[in-house]
């Protein structure tokens, strides 16, 4: 079975996961951001990275979230975009491989 966060949160820095009491995280709305994989971010047939990070600012947030049956998170971006989903799966892996997730002691 997946595991599911135990809970999700908008905070000042980033989206703060935590997976359960042993596993918390926060991960940086920037960095989160450039890892949207939708097709208007990623090439569908290649997948190869078409967004230009140029455009993404530096200040973005998460403004909000919306839970995607029990499997990912969507989020919706200051910049107005909106269409990447987040898989829980994902997550997870970001935050075991790149050190640009933090570990919350």
């Amino acid at each position: 079975m997946k595991q599911l966060p135990e809970s999700i949160a908008i905070t000042e820095t980033g989206i703060t996961i935590v997976w359960d009491k042993k596993n918390s995280f926060i991960y940086p709305f920037k960095y989160l951001r450039l890892q949207c994989s939708c097709a208007g971010c990623v090439e569908e047939m290649t997948g190869k990275k078409i967004l230009d990070v140029k455009t993404v600012l530096d200040n973005i947030i998460a403004v909000d979230f919306l839970e995607v049956g029990r499997y990912a998170i969507q989020i919706l971006w200051s910049d107005g975009h909106q269409t990447g989903i987040y898989p829980f799966e994902f997550l997870k892996k970001l935050a075991e491989n790149d050190q640009a997730v933090m570990r919350i002691k």
